[in-house]
């Protein structure tokens, strides 16, 4: 009974009762061989060394922490995010016809532009293009924002040419001239009635006929000399872009023969404006337009001012053609006058002789290096055309004068006689060999179902 209590007093009392109770236990005596194994322990372990690993041993033996051991670096991946596409706004393309009458600031208003864009827009096509030659038939587009501000402006006008504005954080303006293919062609014409209504019904260019009385003007007749029954035949060039015809049609070589007398003007190849005419196979004369191609747009004579619409005299005839068209002088003679002169604007005066000069007016420039005194060919250029002084487009004057008083350029052959004592007679000769044979060629080819030939 009292060794059951004496345990449960142990049990209650924790560790430190457990350890007295087994104190005391212990000192009862202990065989010495137990005591000797109670107090054996193993020999301390030396790290191991590895013999073949001196880098591992360096390693271990170099400081008290672990080596440190960094990981390789991964290549870097960069990540481009796509940028959105830009989204233009849709434009809105308007376009119309320029009707008689109509000015450029009505024709803007039309298409929805404000009046400060309006101004805008005439100021861009200006430095470009002279607006007071605004025509009915010339086509303008607008390509506008949705806001209504102009994104480009199209002015398209003769000949094919374009004027283009482009607005941006910078107004630019340009021209736009197409690149025209080159055509040679020929016709064949009879004359009944008069030679403007023979080119007519025969499908060649009816203003031909002014570049016939303008070379043969003074020799021939067309009204008294032309009976009926005559044959014409030309051959021309003209340029053209897809089935468009631009600018107009240059004359190459003209046979009119009359039954008795054959006339044959031969145009030359390199554009210098000189023409050498023939009678019955022989040279007869060498006349150089002023300019080439030109249309002719008032003859000598009295007729109603353009400008102060009185009437008064006319005193040379006037050629219309582009700003810039070279001007040839139409005979051999001496620069007499370069410079303005009132209404005439910029003006080039040659002396052919003593007797008679020749007035080139309207000019826009002259060559460089021209001066008073020089002496110059028929077909040497003199000037280019222009709109100086007194006149409502760019256009020639040209005079020519007996004894200082005009006469007129299309009937008077005293130009001629100065001119035949430049002509070379042989090459004149190998020019109108070679012509013939170029119209008989065309002509072969008029029936032909390709009847023209591109240069």
């Amino acid at each position: 009974m009292k060794r059951r209590h004496l345990a449960m007093v142990i049990m209650t009392a924790g560790g430190v009762s457990v350890l007295a109770f087994w104190g005391a236990w212990a000192k009862d005596p202990v065989p010495p061989p137990l005591a000797e194994a109670t107090v054996w322990a193993p020999d301390a372990l030396s790290a191991p060394v590895p013999a073949e690993s001196p880098l591992v041993a360096k390693a271990l033996a170099r400081a008290d922490t672990a080596p440190r051991v960094n990981r390789p670096a991964l290549p870097s991946v960069v990540t481009v995010k796509a940028s959105p596409p830009i989204i233009e706004p849709p434009l809105r393309t308007w376009s119309r016809e320029i009707a008689a009458g109509e000015t450029l600031d009505a024709v803007l208003a039309e298409a929805g532009l404000a009046a400060p864009v309006r101004a805008e827009v005439a100021l861009a096509l200006a430095a470009e293009f002279d607006l007071r030659r605004l025509r009915p038939g010339h086509v303008l587009s607008v390509v506008a924002t949705p806001d209504g501000g102009p994104r480009r402006v199209i002015l398209e006008v003769d000949d094919g040419v374009r004027i283009e504005a482009v607005f941006g954080a910078q107004v630019a303006t340009r021209v736009l001239a197409p690149d025209p293919e080159i055509i040679s062609l020929a016709g064949e014409a009879r004359i009944e009635s008069s030679v403007f209504a023979a080119l007519d019904a025969g499908d060649i260019p009816a203003r031909f006929a002014v570049d016939l009385a303008q070379m043969l003007g003074g020799v021939v007749d067309f009204r008294r000399d032309l009976t009926g029954g005559e044959t014409l035949r030309l051959m021309w060039r003209e340029a053209r872009v897809g089935d468009e015809i631009i600018g107009q049609p240059d004359l190459t070589f003209a046979a009119l023969d009359l039954g008795d007398t054959l006339f044959e003007i031969v145009w030359p190849k390199d554009g210098s404006g000189t023409a050498t005419i023939y009678r019955n196979g022989a040279v007869m004369r060498v006349s150089a337009q002023p300019v080439e191609g030109a249309r002719l747009s008032s003859v000598f004579g009295r007729r109603t001012h353009p400008v102060y619409g009185d009437t008064r005299m006319h005193t040379g005839v006037d050629f219309a053609a582009a700003r810039g068209a070279q001007v040839y002088a139409t005979a051999p003679g001496r620069v007499s006058f370069i410079g303005r002169r009132g209404g005439y604007g910029r003006v080039v005066e040659i002396a052919h002789g003593s007797e008679t000069t020749t007035l080139y007016a309207h000019l826009s420039a002259v060559p460089d290096g021209l001066s008073q005194g020089d002496r110059v060919a028929a077909g040497d250029l003199i000037g280019r055309v222009g709109a100086t002084g007194t006149a409502t487009g760019p256009n020639l004057h040209y005079e020519v004068r007996v004894n200082g008083r005009p006469t007129d350029p299309l009937s008077d052959d005293r130009l001629a006689e100065a001119a035949e004592q430049a002509a070379d007679d042989a090459a004149a000769l190998d020019r109108l060999s070679d012509a013939r044979d170029r119209l008989e060629k065309r002509l072969a080819r008029v029936f032909a179902p390709n009847s023209t030939e591109r240069l």
